[in-house]
């Protein structure tokens, strides 16, 4: 890596400073192949991610922080609840941000874990934020892997988002709150934020809706879901979007959601749907808006891995195609459980449930 660092321009005191007193650190591989057997559905997720704790607290940060939410705001065009959400999620709003040095982190996983060149990659964009001089070894610390920050920039998301908002000539995302925000902005605007449209909104559902078309790739104005039957709960109009998609985190017994360019531009920051829901959700709350209306389905639970696993192999046996089974539910799994719904002839809404994985493994 010192081989490496050098081609890429590293300055011999950089890379002295990074790797004099390196360390490998084993639960960072631990961390790394860890796979929790057991998975959270989404409104478990939500319980915890849009507490009534975390809104009373964030309520009580935006008014800390409000003027480098809003100067960021001015800047780049996002809304300072909505910074103030990822803010709430990613750290508990600086509380747990990580205390694992960066450099050890990246070096563990680039020297014995599954993603190495990955990992060596981020290490040269972290020797790259030495060099400059935004921070020093000792305060570059974050998560297991590798994250940074309040926000949890990763190196390379560092090197091309963080800006230097409160002139002192370093992108302090650690301590500068002026530089959080501004740098959280900025990644959400240059990932396509859309300063005239929300993140999205709750929606009714027509009873003659083909759930098949609840899909993130399926859009388009908001204003042909109307046509369509789609609605909001209070009846208000439907907000403007032009590429808009209708989102069922639960199948089609759960809420429903309008989302578009700005739930996408979450997306692209985690790309998680429940992730992005969630801080759709309390940037919601923050703002003086409601949770959600639907019921979720409850009385479900979430798969495990092993579950998932299972409904895969079989989905594949039946000619539905998932990819290699991983126990991960990700959009190819997606697709071939709407398959196999169509083809015994219930709601297509690609939704893994007990049901289904009981039809699909029996003999």
């Amino acid at each position: 890596m010192r081989d490496r660092g050098r081609s890429a321009g590293i300055n011999e005191a950089t890379l002295r400073s990074a790797f004099g007193n390196v360390q490998f650190l084993p639960q960072v591989i631990e961390q790394d192949q860890a796979q929790p057997e057991l998975t959270r559905s989404v409104w478990d997720y939500l319980d915890r991610a849009v507490s009534v704790q975390r809104i009373a607290q964030g309520l009580e940060k935006l008014q800390q922080i409000r003027g480098e939410a809003e100067a960021a705001a001015t800047r780049h065009g996002v809304p300072p609840n909505v910074v103030v959400a990822i803010w709430g999620m990613e750290s508990n709003y600086g509380s747990h941000y990580g205390d694992i040095p960066t450099i050890d982190a990246l070096a563990t996983l680039g020297f014995e874990g599954r993603r190495e060149d990955w990992a060596r990659g981020q290490l040269i964009a972290a020797l790259k934020i030495l060099q400059r001089g935004d921070i020093d070894r000792a305060h570059m610390i974050g998560s297991w892997a590798g994250a940074m920050g309040q926000t949890q920039f990763l190196p390379t998301a560092f090197l091309s988002y963080a800006e230097d908002a409160d002139g002192d000539g370093k992108r302090d995302i650690w301590g500068s709150m002026a530089d959080v925000t501004a740098s959280t902005a900025n990644f959400l605007a240059r990932s396509g934020w859309q300063a005239d449209q929300p993140w999205g909104a709750e929606v009714q559902l027509p009873k003659d809706f083909d759930p098949g078309r609840a899909d993130t790739e399926v859009r388009q104005p908001s204003a042909k879901w109307a046509a369509e039957g789609v609605k909001t709960p209070d009846g208000s109009p439907l907000p403007a979007m032009p590429e808009a998609s209708i989102l069922l985190p639960a199948g089609i017994r759960g809420p429903a959601f309008l989302v578009g360019a700005n739930f996408r531009s979450i997306l692209r920051y985690n790309n998680s749907n429940s992730y992005a829901l969630a801080v759709g959700l309390l940037a919601q709350r923050l703002a003086g808006g409601p949770g959600v209306q639907g019921a979720w389905p409850r009385d479900l639970r979430a798969l495990t891995r092993t579950e998932l696993l299972a409904m895969q192999t079989a989905l594949n046996q039946r000619g539905f195609n998932t990819g290699t089974p991983d126990g991960r539910f990700g959009p190819a799994t997606r697709a071939a459980l709407r398959g196999y719904q169509r083809s015994i002839g219930v709601p297509p809404d690609g939704f893994p449930d007990q049901n289904l994985l009981a039809r699909l493994t029996a003999r």
